[in-house]
């Protein structure tokens, strides 16, 4: 992820230089750097920090570290980009946000969707009263290929609610124009029971309750092998908007091995088009001094949906969404 929004800085969004690279692997960061012919590559994040040419930063850490590393960014006074999610926590998220706001700098999440010509075009169709009033929200998502029990066992992401549906999370929001209030997480392992160790699971539905008294559901999947598949569907009081709907009125089979490929192979060729549009959106907004389009504030809404998809699939039962942190004194 990280490379490709050094790529697209690079090649794509022309009122911006890219100047520097940082990662834990220096090696890795010079290759990067002479791949993209730019002149500095750091070993870390405070060496890049301290170099003087640089006035933004894109962070495409692994979720464990976006909390901490938002916060050395502000620090340093450097406007932030920060892929999702915010954070694992409420509690991080909360104090990440805190020293964005006493820096003065200004932070954009990166919800690449919402730039999707597609998704786009819904929403303006949405707010231009089309559909009517919004009543069911139904979307999907769903990975080609699972990844290696590596990843998990590196406990550096979030669970597949953080991954994947923290995307379908924020759309809801967006889309329906109105806030969810509760939801019931139902998921499975039955696939691959080898990933409940870590605490996370192959596939899930989460059931939502907006504030107004719309409803809707989003499905997840790490590994649907037939492609990368996302579909969303806004049923209104005058209409439906589908956006990603599979080709064929009838029945349609998507299999590896199937005739009927509708699908992309990947989310960064799916999304290609958004991941530029969304960095070009970023450096106009630092550049002409405005607030960025995607805040902060919408990461943690975001967040505090998937806190609570989390606790309702530990406890089994329906959860309230709330953006404060429970805390317990003994």
């Amino acid at each position: 992820m990280g490379m490709r929004h050094a790529e697209n800085l690079r090649r794509h969004v022309p009122r911006a230089e890219l100047v520097a690279i940082a990662d834990v692997a220096l090696d890795r960061a010079r290759g990067a750097a002479d791949e993209l012919e730019i002149q500095h590559a750091f070993g870390s994040l405070e060496a890049m920090l301290d170099c003087k040419d640089v006035q933004a930063v894109v962070i495409a850490t692994p979720d464990k570290f976006h909390s901490a590393t938002v916060q050395a960014t502000a620090k340093a006074g450097k406007d932030i980009f920060c892929e999702k999610p915010l954070g694992l926590s409420l509690f991080e998220a909360s104090a990440m946000l805190e020293e964005v706001e006493k820096a003065g700098v200004r932070l954009q999440v990166g919800f690449m969707r919402r730039y999707d010509p597609a998704y786009a075009a819904a929403k303006r169709r949405i707010d231009a009263g089309e559909i009517g009033i919004p009543v069911i929200f139904k979307s999907l998502g769903s990975d080609k290929d699972g990844p290696p029990l590596s990843a998990y066992h590196s406990n550096v992401n979030g669970m597949l609610f953080y991954t994947n549906t923290i995307h379908d999370f924020d759309l809801a929001r967006w889309l329906m124009g109105d806030e969810v209030s509760e939801v019931h997480a139902f998921t499975t392992v039955a696939i691959r029971p080898e990933v409940a160790r870590f605490g996370d699971v192959v596939a899930s539905v989460v059931n939502l309750r907006f504030g107004q008294g719309a409803i809707g559901n989003i499905e997840s999947h790490a590994q649907a092998l037939y492609g990368y598949d996302v579909r969303t569907e806004i049923v209104g009081s005058k209409a439906s908007i589908m956006i990603g709907n599979v080709a064929g009125t009838q029945a349609a089979l998507l299999g590896a091995n199937g005739s009927l490929q509708p699908t992309a192979d990947h989310f960064l060729t799916r999304f290609a088009d958004a991941y530029i549009t969304e960095m070009r959106d970023f450096v106009d907004s630092m550049l002409e001094d405005r607030a960025p389009r995607i805040s902060g504030e919408d990461g943690l809404k975001a967040l505090a949906i998937a806190v609570a998809a989390e606790n309702s699939y530990i406890a089994g039962k329906p959860i309230q969404v709330s953006e404060r942190t429970p805390i317990s004194a003994v």
